[in-house]
């Protein structure tokens, strides 16, 4: 029993003493001096570390609020050619077999490899943030399509692209990333590359191996100083991964890139091993181009100074199943896993369905896609999906794609409670036309009714192919005294909604509860379908989210008593008697209203 306690105290003494000769193999900011040498690491070709030179030119204090910048001079026969190298970010640089700090800065079009330098201090410092995920939630009104330009609108303050510096006017700038994109054609590529690098990325368009990766044993996922590192975003039939290096290695805790990707604070972003297949130089921007291999941790936090991450320790991903029918009854099958995160998911989501669709279908010219899907939560819920899109170009993909990105934007960014995604299905049959009817009159077989009576509507609408379409539908006059009016409204769902918040006097809502969140989500207005309406002029509310219709006066004074109101109800002059929608096999576009009288 003595022998078994001696030998795990020695263990623990020892791996003590090895942790602190980790941290005292550290070169504080306050003894770093101008003509100081010293060398870096980082990969160049393949997976072999090689050493640059690193003379020391100086200190920039307090850039930012307490951050500071080791400017020094690189030099190796690589990096005389390239510049400062986008993947470099995280290199690790030594003085005196002394860690002082990574690589994480350059000045654009530079002649000569003048690097800034993230002191160790600052980086070893996120370790202790253990904060939970970020809860930030831009409140954005309830809405059916959210594109990839709205969520950087709604994210324009939290991309790390901001984060630039200026030094007598001369631009000091974080180390663009690569951003490896595999699996993506060439025109998808070049519409959604902007984006990313308005992001603080250098978007690569790049291949795959196609080896298939084997399971790596516990010393093959062992990382070094030096090593290339990969952030996995999306993986399976596509790919997109930011590469960098890795800077410490403290047992299976590493750090890396010494700056942000995001800047999302506590994270779950999939670490990769890397290989870098070459080096670009360029005139703006060199980059190291290169491929992420096997899966073999994650990183856990994403901050100012750089990314810490465990090794050993998976990710949690969003499974995407993707099933694509085509017009001669082929079928693909699309397998994705996508990061898991309120930002993100929703912008990698929209990014990977643009890329499928457009790369399969006709992303010019006629395109129809119908949808049925499920996005399964982890709380045992799901939100059944079910739509029609058509039209030229690529709008029935946008559409697609901005659909099921508002509703797992809407799902992940909820203020109700923290929800996650279980796996999101897809089944979407692809047609090469366009199925559009637009509607051309509506025409009733009365216009004058007694309370009850039923009225015969048809519907006559002219489809994509210039032939008129009749459709006839029964609906029930409303109970209302003699001599009142009600309106038929018959639209499209962008139509009705517009109608609706002309009614509720409002340019959106906020879904009030959870449940109430997933009833929309639910319930959402589908392209494909003929929608009725009965309005009256009988007083209502509109009361977070939901209008309360035709109240009597006491009713009506008890939901807008100060004391009793928990949010300020809007006071409608018409209410909703009335719903119905009709099943078309096309997209529906049109409306009308209509006036009938009770006898």
């Amino acid at each position: 029993m003595r022998k078994r306690y001696y030998f795990f105290f020695s263990l623990f003494f020892s791996l003590l003493l090895f942790h602190f000769s980790l941290r005292a193999a550290i070169l504080p900011l306050k003894e770093i001096q101008p003509g100081m040498k010293g060398k870096g690491l980082s990969v160049f070709q393949g997976k072999t570390v090689e050493e640059f030179e690193v003379e020391i030119l100086g200190v920039l204090h307090n850039i930012q609020p307490q951050r500071n910048i080791i400017l020094a001079r690189l030099k190796s026969p690589t990096i005389d050619k390239t510049g400062v190298l986008s993947g470099m970010s995280g290199s690790p640089v030594y003085v005196n077999g002394k860690l002082i700090g990574a690589v994480a800065i350059s000045f654009p079009y530079a002649k000569e490899p003048i690097a800034g330098i993230t002191p160790i201090e600052e980086m070893m410092a996120i370790q202790s943030q253990t904060l939970p995920k970020s809860s930030f939630a831009p409140r954005v009104s309830f809405r059916k399509y959210l594109y990839l330009k709205d969520l950087l609108d709604f994210y324009q303050d939290v991309f790390p692209v901001s984060q630039i510096s200026s030094l007598d006017g001369k631009a000091l700038s974080l180390l663009h990333p690569p951003l490896i994109f595999s699996g993506f054609s060439a025109q998808v590529f070049n519409k959604i590359k902007p984006y990313f690098a308005q992001m603080g990325f250098s978007p690569i368009l790049s291949g795959s191996s196609g080896q298939e990766l084997k399971i790596l044993t516990p010393p093959e996922m062992r990382l070094k100083p030096g090593d290339a590192v990969g952030v996995q975003l999306v993986s399976g039939d596509l790919n997109i991964s930011a590469v960098g290096t890795v800077t410490l290695v403290d047992g299976n805790t590493v750090l890396a890139f010494g700056h942000p990707l995001y800047n999302l604070g506590a994270v779950d972003y999939a670490m990769t091993k890397a290989e870098v297949l070459a080096v670009v130089p360029s005139v703006s921007a060199s980059f190291k181009l290169a491929e992420v291999g096997a899966l073999i941790g994650r990183f856990t936090q994403d901050r100012t100074a750089g990314v810490v991450g465990e090794v050993g320790r998976m990710p949690h991903f969003v499974p995407v199943n993707v099933s694509l029918f085509s017009d001669k009854g082929e079928i693909k099958e699309f397998k994705l896993k996508i990061v898991d995160d309120k930002i993100l998911t929703p912008l990698y989501l929209n990014v990977a369905l643009l890329s499928l669709l457009s790369s399969e279908e006709r992303a010019v010219g006629d395109l129809s896609l119908e949808m049925r899907g499920n996005i399964y939560l982890e709380n045992g819920r799901d939100i059944k999906l079910e739509d029609l899109f058509s039209g030229n170009f690529d709008a029935s993909i946008n559409d697609l794609s901005g659909l099921l990105t508002a509703v797992v934007y809407f799902l992940t960014n909820n203020e109700f409670k923290d929800l996650s995604i279980h796996k999101i299905d897809l089944k979407i049959r692809a047609s090469e036309q366009v199925k559009y009817s637009y509607l051309e009159k509506v025409w009733l077989d009365k216009y004058d009714v007694f309370p009850g009576e039923r009225i015969q509507v048809k519907v006559y609408t002219r489809n994509f192919r210039g032939q008129s379409v009749l459709q006839e539908v029964g609906l029930m006059a409303p109970p209302l005294p003699t001599g009142s009016e009600f309106y038929l409204i018959v639209a499209d769902a962008l139509a009705m909604q517009q109608i609706e918040l002309a009614q509720y006097k409002t340019r959106g809502f906020m879904p009030r509860s959870l449940t109430h969140l997933l009833r929309v989500l639910s319930n959402l207005r589908k392209n494909n379908r003929i929608y009725f309406k009965i309005m009256a002029a009988k007083p209502g509310l509109f009361l977070k989210g939901e209008e309360l219709p035709n109240l009597p006066p006491t009713m009506k004074m008890m939901f807008t008593s100060p004391r009793a109101a928990m949010s300020i109800p809007i006071e409608l002059e018409k209410s909703t008697l009335g719903e119905y929608q009709y099943p078309v096999p096309y997209v529906f576009k049109g409306a009308a209203i209509i006036p009938i009288k009770i006898k």
